[in-house]
């Protein structure tokens, strides 16, 4: 199987909502409006080069097939990865490794200097992710979100 790492576009967008639905965890990070086709849209326009998505073809003639992603923006200051997920077929292949390092330079080229990421507490698997690419877990925050759209979840 090829596999090309490529910035992500919003016609992208049916590819990405798949992959997010193939697993639990990214199913319960979504909400129904930053994660509608026009929230990414959005997301994309201010982060057009720091969105990266694993992309294989199956050699059959097949369209492309999104196996991978990670959404990254950033303020100017600080960066934050969004949705960085790998198809369940084809984790242990190095494909997220590879898109995490994908995001990490274009964020330098940009000249941001610091990166966080959100991962829900019981995702095991993911947190052991983060802690082997060298994301240390801060102890001293909180996390702290509010609503500003009724039909966007408050959370836990």
């Amino acid at each position: 199987m090829d596999i090309t790492i490529r910035p992500v576009t919003i016609e992208d967008y049916d590819g990405l909502l798949a992959l997010w639905n193939s697993t639990e965890q990214s199913k319960r990070a979504l909400n129904p409006v930053d994660d509608s086709r026009e929230g990414i849209y959005r997301y994309l326009k201010r982060n057009p080069t720091t969105c990266f998505a694993a992309v294989s073809k199956d050699g059959s003639g097949d369209a492309d097939e999104i196996i991978g992603v990670i959404l990254t923006g950033h303020d100017g200051r600080r960066a934050i990865i969004h949705h960085m997920c790998v198809h369940p077929a084809h984790r242990r292949e190095g494909i997220a490794s590879i898109l995490v390092q994908k995001a990490e330079e274009a964020l330098k080229v940009e000249g941001i200097n610091k990166i966080f990421g959100l991962v829900f507490k019981d995702n095991d698997i993911a947190n052991a992710f983060w802690e082997k690419q060298g994301y240390t877990l801060r102890t001293n925050l909180n996390y702290r979100n509010k609503s500003l759209n009724e039909n966007v979840p408050q959370g836990e």
